[in-house]
């Protein structure tokens, strides 16, 4: 029977166990060959240098194939907890000096499992660094390969001397317990001599003019190189072929939308806008007039509109919104702003009802002729507040409607919807956004907008059928803000000059922000980054991520700063329990400058725009991740006054978050640090898998590493469709763009 891609895995993996067999599927997702050829090699090892471990260096990386000479089980008493706990302890014999490796374990279950691997007679590979400690060689954080253990005793040895004659660079696959790399590497090999030839997707012609290898060479060459270069040509050709399927995909969905039908809204006689203008106190940045220009060509055209609108923090994207919603209304239609919670729906509300004075009362004997009405509406309002709303809604006499996700119900309806605009668009998925677009009797247009830059592949590979705008300068009257990092491990009372600092600022006059991650009890306010260390490698019995202490909560922040460091001062708490009419008036008291301390959770993150702010203190500020804190600090300095951030953390300074805080500490650029975040953090989550139920879309592309590579596919991608956009001269690859467009993954990239 002929093997090729589809076929089931086990028809390479020869005589091996059931349990092998499902740890093959279950724990690495390998099912069939493809699977198989697909699990690349996470890295090589030089094959030449393993055995060399003359004249050790500490740090030095070693690569040794050695023999286990002594093993044993020690416990102890874990110095934080005071429970047992256990180490095992092992010799590695090699062709050079004897390296002692140490493994830590929280019980004896998982110290019976290290003494098994290392057990005295075992053989393997051993990869780590060399250290020095008490006159012996060490072996620290030993990755290794064993040889002989279970059902691998058979031909051990010739085993061992396969990996040294495998050739110049032997490669390390990604594992789960019970799968060694030997067996993975076994398996491929066996494959690449009886599969069949795997089809090549790519034309030749567009092979040649982007210098790709060929779908054969590339297997072979990931699979078992014979130096570096020849790994760099492979991993090339598959990043190529991902990120042009990818493009492939947002390029038809452009296409697709360019073709379905919108009513252009070229402005009528211009009037409102006009209007609108003319009252606007200050000049409109560089940045927003060329956006308005380009949003006022896109609605104007009989397709629907489909862009993004990315700027920092206070770099006046709502105006932006708000003069093309005032476009849309010329033209005869409605405009709705969808907004993630009823805080920044009814900040918007505020800001555009006051931008536009007497022009948000159309319709009434306090309003200007040209003017329109302005509706919110939200989940708290009761029946008989809605019932205004959605009338005026229906009728079209609303040409503004600003609202949360209660402008999803059904029983919303707009005479003619023209405009939707989505802030903060990262909050939403598409059937959300779908179920909004949905209530336009032709599809509306689409501005999508997030304060929450984002670096330009991942624009061109996640958000890749929108066409994107960017505001980069902020307006005047924006002042600089400072950001220091707090550090109470090194330095714990310096908490008491925070409080002292606030003090100063409400005592100058201005207002203060105090940022916590939870409301109260156990329960952590959603959106922050996971809460635990990296425990320190060299602390005895640290194996287990180290929990921190309870983070910050805004209940007894507030009562113990009010009998304590802040007595005597105004202090006020907004968090997402309170009722709406609380949280609003609590806003309005703080933006009237009646309450000096705002204690709060993330809910004033986006929108909230109180001048007097000065000051923010982010407490447990390692909780929360890069672009919510950019986020958080671009609240306060948008009065003219400058701006303090204080990043409160009790994180030591060598783990990863402190790494984080110092980051943001170190620039206000928001496009840098959005490239330090995606270059910290697990891609995936930045690019929003957990949105799609499962992994990132992207399996062997990095957005940030592979910018010329998506870059060029992008080209392609075009060049392809326009000669194509069936695609009819590439069947294999419209095969693969139909899979993707198919998938959960192309849902992933609607979601985005």
């Amino acid at each position: 029977m002929a093997i090729d891609f589809a076929s089931p895995v086990t028809a390479v993996l020869g005589a091996t166990t059931p349990a092998k067999r499902k740890r093959f599927a279950e724990g690495l997702g390998i099912e069939t060959v493809g699977d198989l050829m697909r699990h690349f090699p996470r890295r090589y090892l030089e094959t030449g240098s393993l055995t060399r471990v003359d004249n050790l260096r500490i740090g030095q990386l070693l690569c040794v194939v050695g023999e286990i000479d002594q093993c044993e089980i020690k416990s102890y008493r874990d110095r934080r907890t005071g429970r047992p706990a256990y180490r095992v302890e092992a010799v590695l014999r090699t062709g050079g000096p004897r390296l002692k490796m140490t493994f830590f374990a929280k019980n004896q279950g998982t110290a019976g499992w290290h003494a098994s691997r290392v057990a005295q007679g075992n053989r393997g590979i051993f990869l780590g660094k060399a250290d020095r400690f008490r006159d012996q060689w060490q072996l620290v954080n030993p990755a290794m390969t064993i040889f002989g253990m279970g059902d691998e005793t058979e031909g051990e040895g010739s085993a061992v001397q396969d990996v040294l004659d495998f050739g110049p660079l032997y490669p390390i696959y990604p594992l789960t317990k019970g799968v060694e790399t030997w067996d993975v590497a076994r398996a491929v090999t066996f494959a690449r001599e009886v599969v069949e030839p795997v089809p090549e997707l790519l034309p030749d012609a567009l092979r040649e003019e982007y210098d790709v290898l060929g779908i054969q060479q590339a297997y072979d060459w990931v699979h078992r190189p014979e130096d570096r270069d020849q790994v760099a040509l492979a991993h090339h050709r598959f990043r190529f072929e991902e990120a042009l399927v990818t493009q492939l995909v947002l390029g038809r969905r452009r296409r697709a939308r360019r073709a379905e039908g919108a009513t252009a809204r070229t402005g009528g006689d211009g009037a409102l806008l006009t209007a609108f203008d003319e009252r606007l106190p200050f000049e409109l940045t560089a940045g927003q007039v060329e956006v308005g220009h380009r949003i006022e060509a896109d609605i104007a055209q009989p397709h629907p509109m489909n862009r993004l609108l990315q700027g920092e923090v206070g770099s006046g994207k709502t105006l932006v919104a708000l003069r093309a919603m005032l476009r849309v209304v010329d033209s005869g239609g409605q405009a709705a702003l969808l907004a993630p919670t009823e805080v920044l729906a009814q900040q918007h509300y505020r800001s555009i009802v006051t931008m536009l004075g007497d022009l948000a009362d159309g319709g009434t004997i306090f309003g200007a002729g040209e003017g329109t009405r302005v509706e919110l509406l939200t989940g708290s309002m009761n029946k008989t507040q809605r019932t205004g709303p959605l009338s005026r809604i229906a009728s079209g006499e609303a040409g503004i409607v600003i609202g949360t996700h209660a402008l999803l119900q059904d029983q919303v309806m707009f005479a003619d919807l023209g405009l939707v605009v989505v802030d903060e668009q990262h909050r939403f998925g598409v059937e959300q956004r779908a179920a909004l677009t949905d209530k336009a009797s032709a599809p509306p247009h689409l501005l999508v907008m997030t304060a929450t830059p984002i670096p330009r592949t991942v624009a061109m590979t996640v958000f890749g059928d929108l066409e994107t705008s960017t505001l980069s300068e902020l307006p005047a009257g924006r002042a600089p803000i400072q950001t220091n990092v707090v550090p109470l491990a090194e330095q714990p009372a310096w908490i008491g000059r925070v409080w002292e600092r606030v003090r100063e600022e409400v005592g100058k006059g201005h207002q203060v922000y105090v940022v916590c991650p939870r409301i109260s009890g156990d329960e952590a306010e959603a959106g922050q980054v996971d809460a635990v260390d990296v425990p320190d490698p060299d602390d005895v019995g640290a194996e287990q991520p180290v929990p921190k202490p309870p983070a910050a909560a805004v209940e007894e922040v507030v009562e113990r700063l009010a009998a304590g460091a802040l007595d005597g001062l105004r202090i006020g708490r907004l968090h997402g329990r309170l009722p709406a009419d609380e949280k609003d008036a609590t806003m309005r008291a703080f933006a009237a400058g009646d309450i000096d301390v705002l204690v709060s959770t993330t809910v004033i993150e986006v929108g909230v725009d109180v001048h007097n702010a000065t000051t923010m203190v982010i407490l447990d500020a390692d909780r929360f991740g890069i672009s919510q804190l950019h986020q958080l600090r671009g609240r306060v300095g948008r009065g003219g006054l400058p701006g303090l951030a204080l990043l409160v953390t009790h994180t030591d300074a060598e783990s990863p978050s402190r790494e984080r805080l110092e980051a943001v500490a170190s620039t206000t650029d928001g496009f840098v640090l959005s490239r330090i975040d995606l270059e910290m953090r697990r891609e995936g989550d930045v690019l929003g898998a957990s949105q799609a139920g499962g992994r990132s879309s992207l399996e062997n592309l990095r957005v940030l590493r592979d910018e010329d590579t998506i870059v060029a596919a992008r080209e392609a991608a075009e060049g392809l469709l326009d000669a194509d956009a069936e695609l009819g001269q590439a069947p294999g690859l419209a095969d693969a763009v139909r899979t993707l467009e198919q998938s959960q993954q192309a849902d992933f990239v609607d979601k985005s």
